[in-house]
């Protein structure tokens, strides 16, 4: 088992590997992270590992709480996770390489990441200014059928496509701008698809490619068959990812 050592950022969004994330960072415990990374040589990757919340804020409160509004504000690494961190977060995250990490006047960063690799947390360490997990990287196995499945998908892909951006607009990638290697479809999907985020983290976590291709197959019928019949679904605008706040 190979495991590494990561900073940690946790977010109410799922990056898969090959995803491009843009991050405007500004609460302290992440932007102490950003410092720490910038410690790295250029030559060298800057990578933290995202996961999705489970159970907790991504901004922890900075004011006095509802109902009493005598609470104190949390603070610090693991502020609006719980005493126990590792159970607020899902289990399966992806590293981020930061391919460019700016410093703003204010202090603030903006950072643009890619998603390299699938991880499964194993543990969350507070005891500093920013979380760090212990991490176990995990193979991307093929699975049975799945440059079949991956046909069936960027056909399926292309109607759901179509179906969101609306019969008269352009859409949204041309059969030229697909690739065709079953893993990069298949997170490519997951990312571009409008679906929840449990739904995109059971994408993340399945055990093949073909596993979740198949599903994505499932669920790309079913929301372009609801598409179809919600024709003022206003679904164009949600095909237009925003820089993720943490």
């Amino acid at each position: 088992m190979t495991t590494v050592r990561l900073p940690l950022f946790p977010l109410n969004t799922v990056l898969f590997p090959g995803l491009v994330l843009p991050l405007n960072v500004f609460e302290e415990r992440y932007r102490a992270m950003m410092r720490e990374l910038l410690k790295t040589g250029e030559d060298e990757p800057r990578r933290f590992a995202v996961v999705a919340i489970r159970d907790g804020r991504e901004v922890a409160p900075t004011a006095p709480g509802l109902p009493d509004p005598t609470s104190l504000p949390e603070r610090g690494p693991a502020a609006g996770f719980g005493p126990d961190p590792l159970q607020a977060f899902h289990r399966v995250g992806c590293i981020a390489d930061a391919a460019t990490i700016r410093e703003r006047e204010d202090g603030s960063f903006e950072v643009l990441t890619t998603g390299t690799t699938r991880v499964r947390l194993l543990s969350v360490d507070s005891s500093g200014p920013f979380l760090v997990a212990e991490l176990e990287e995990l193979a991307e196995d093929r699975g049975d059928g799945a440059g079949a499945l991956a046909d069936g998908v960027l056909r399926a892909f292309r109607t759901y496509q179509k179906r969101l951006a609306g019969a008269r607009e352009r859409s949204l990638a041309t059969a030229a701008e697909l690739p065709d290697e079953p893993s990069v479809v298949s997170y490519l999907v997951a990312a571009a698809a409008v679906l929840d985020v449990p739904t995109k983290q059971r994408l993340l976590q399945a055990p093949d490619t073909a596993t979740r291709l198949a599903e994505e197959l499932r669920l790309l019928r079913a929301e372009s068959a609801v598409i179809r019949h919600l024709p003022s679904l206003p679904a164009v605008d949600l095909t237009r990812a925003p820089t993720s706040q943490n």
